[in-house]
């Protein structure tokens, strides 16, 4: 089984990427930010994410604006999502996503957390640990991949697992 830790939107918090780093590092094969951290490309805090431009990330001018990783032998495209207007639809973010080879595909930017298939790809939206929407707990989430099946586990920035937004989907 491989793992990855995803977190969005964490707008200027430190000591919260911290803690979830140390929390869930024993057992993360990947570790993901997809924007608006508001931190340097250089932060200490981010060691270890993967971590792309948000349209909050002035000091990190430098992030990517989209990454491609590997999580087992699922291709994950990562991205903030502004470039994408996923705030009115997940169109363009879907046809960037599949252009790369991906069949799951994380983003942030609306705040609001999510996970869900749509014509075989897999969309994950973490939330926010800082600002969530639509909710009052500020999320992130866990992803496992397992033969032919891709979990999406969020939880509250405390620990909390949270049932009613986690999902399993089954993958040819």
């Amino acid at each position: 089984m491989a793992k990855a830790l995803i977190v969005s939107d964490s707008h200027g918090l430190t000591e919260e990427l911290i803690t979830l780093k140390d929390r869930h590092k024993s057992d993360m094969d990947l570790l993901i930010h997809c924007g608006d951290s508001e931190l340097s490309t250089n932060a200490e805090e981010l060691s270890g994410y993967v971590t792309v431009r948000g349209n909050m990330d002035f000091l990190g001018r430098d992030f990517p604006n989209e990454a491609i990783e590997m999580l087992g032998d699922k291709c994950i495209y990562i991205t903030h999502g502004h470039l994408y207007d996923i705030k009115m639809s997940y169109l363009s973010l879907a046809y960037r996503a599949e252009e790369t080879g991906a069949s799951i595909a994380c983003f942030g930017h609306s705040h609001v957390a999510e996970a869900f298939e749509r014509e075989g790809m897999i969309f994950i939206n973490p939330g926010s640990i800082r600002l969530p929407r639509g909710r009052f707990e500020k999320t992130y989430a866990i992803l496992e991949v397992e033969d032919k099946l891709v979990s999406v586990t969020f939880y509250s920035l405390d620990g909390i697992r949270i049932e009613q937004l986690s999902k399993t989907f089954k993958k040819k």
